[in-house]
């Protein structure tokens, strides 16, 4: 008996020493031959791509492991196809994540037909851009602040997609809440077309992105004439739609819809992604967008970089879902998301 007993003790150990001899996976980097997908909720060439495939390219290095990062396009309903999939369908594994509509808090917010998720259970990466809203218009028409806009005759016509992209609901609320005399025609595919529209003089100006707009207002086509609560120093000095505006109401609607521009280019993973990868990502996008080559490329694209962490992002889009009814109810009157 003792000689079993001995026997069994000696083939213990060297299964032991075996285990502890060779690396375990816990031993590996985090990411190392693993593969990354971004969804993006959008066709190729627009601002969510050309984002996620600026991040495709730099974010490697500061992941442990290098992996590999590849982008998946999936446009449809204005991204809320990708958001659906990224939250029912991919793995919670740490190897998706999601790139699209900032405003989809904001659909959330309306009930908006179609949508099967909850942004405030996404496992929040972040956002490596904000995205303020400027209304730009024609620098060959004499309009050069919002009180101009007030006493415009005929309106001003500012060309848009559709309810649910900045194009419209901006220059909306400024129409309904400021008394700037604008007349919104959506329907336009794109924001190329729109400002394609603007220099055929078919419209005196758009509503969108400062950093989509900027191009523009360097070429001296177009002028910034109001922005939204996000700002970046090139348009600081310009007025802010919520000061045109005097009654409380007013300005909570507008800051409602300014809210997600914080998160302007929103990053997340499936609900019940490991809390281990979800760090990692913070880490991993905070040192990307503190890397010159990075930052020297987005410059050039237009792109301002500044990070916001997953847990601000997570508390900004808790702060919009858990706005007052009466508000709410008042903000669906000029927002609606297809």
């Amino acid at each position: 008996m003792v000689r079993v007993w001995a026997a069994s003790s000696i083939i213990v150990a060297l299964v032991l020493v075996a285990f502890l001899a060779v690396p375990g996976r816990s031993q590996q980097p985090l990411f190392a031959g693993k593969t990354v997908t971004i969804i993006v909720g959008y066709n190729p060439g627009g601002g969510y791509d050309l984002v996620a495939r600026l991040v495709a390219r730099y974010l490697p290095k500061y992941l442990p492991g290098n992996p590999t990062i590849v982008v998946q396009n999936m446009p449809g309903a204005n991204s809320v196809i990708a958001a659906n999939h990224v939250y029912a369908v991919a793995k919670p594994d740490g190897l998706t994540l999601g790139a699209f509509n900032r405003n989809l808090v904001l659909g959330q917010l309306v009930k908006a037909p179609g949508i099967r998720f909850d942004m405030a259970k996404f496992a929040w990466i972040g956002s490596p851009a904000s995205e303020t809203t400027v209304l730009t218009i024609r620098n060959d028409l004499p309009y050069r602040t919002p009180a101009d806009l007030t006493r415009a005759d005929p309106a001003v016509i500012v060309g848009a997609t559709g309810p649910g992209a900045s194009t419209y609901d901006f220059p909306l609320l400024l129409k309904a809440l400021a008394k700037l005399n604008l007349r919104i025609i959506s329907g336009y595919p794109s924001s190329a077309d729109i400002m394609l529209a603007v220099e055929r003089k078919e419209v005196d100006g758009r509503a969108g992105s400062y950093s989509s707009t900027k191009p523009f207002i360097d070429r001296g086509l177009v002028r910034p004439v109001v922005r939204g609560r996000a700002s970046v120093p090139d348009i600081a000095q310009l007025p802010m739609d919520e000061d045109l505006v005097s009654d409380v109401r007013s300005k909570v609607v507008m800051r409602l819809r300014s809210a997600p521009e914080i998160i302007g280019r929103p990053y997340v993973a499936p609900p019940g992604t490991p809390e281990e990868y979800v760090r990692v990502y913070w880490d991993a996008f905070t040192k990307m967008v503190g890397d010159r080559e990075f930052l020297a490329e987005a410059d050039k694209a237009g792109l301002e970089m500044n990070f916001t962490r997953g847990d601000q992002a997570a508390q900004i889009t808790r702060d919009v879902l858990g706005a007052s009814p009466d508000i709410v109810k008042v903000f669906s009157q000029f927002f609606s998301f297809n």
